[in-house]
């Protein structure tokens, strides 16, 4: 599980979005951004997640937050992803695993007896200097931006 925490400084990520086009979270200083790991592309848990970002995207945008997925998948997987779901952020490739190390979030799990190493659902919301406000272990799928909101009312 990610050894990072609330107030520490968020890990550099750069890495190729949907349009192979190279991102960075220094592109996005200044702006509030929510940074969602996801396990894989169209799955059920996954779709929900991005679906419920998708659904309170221009609210986000309103309250100055970027939305910016992460998964191991390919950009092709990524593009045909958003072009089904009508996805409106950015999905960054994390297919050498940089990004889930580094946020500490590819970790061993286990699935009827089988253990493996994948993705664990973890959302960081980091502030407009590059600080980690909160850390979200547990996401609810269907409530991930509700989520967001509680905390950020707090």
């Amino acid at each position: 599980m990610s050894t990072l925490e609330v107030g520490a400084k968020a890990p550099a990520i750069k890495a190729k979005n949907q349009h192979g086009e190279t991102v960075q979270l220094a592109d996005f200083k200044g702006k509030k951004v929510i940074l969602y790991f996801y396990p894989k592309d169209n799955t059920p848990g996954c779709t929900t997640e991005a679906c419920n970002f998708r659904d309170n995207y221009q609210a986000l945008l309103k309250d100055g937050f970027e939305v910016i997925g992460v998964s191991i998948d390919s950009e092709q997987s990524h593009q045909k992803f958003i072009n089904k779901f009508e996805l409106p952020f950015t999905l960054l490739a994390d297919e050498d695993q940089k990004i889930v190390n580094d946020y500490g979030v590819w970790v061993e799990k286990n699935m009827y007896g089988k253990k493996y190493m994948g993705t664990h659902r973890t959302t960081f919301v980091i502030d407009e200097k590059g600080i980690i406000q909160h850390i979200i272990k547990k996401v609810d799928n269907k409530n991930a931006t509700q989520q967001i909101r509680d905390l950020m009312a707090k």
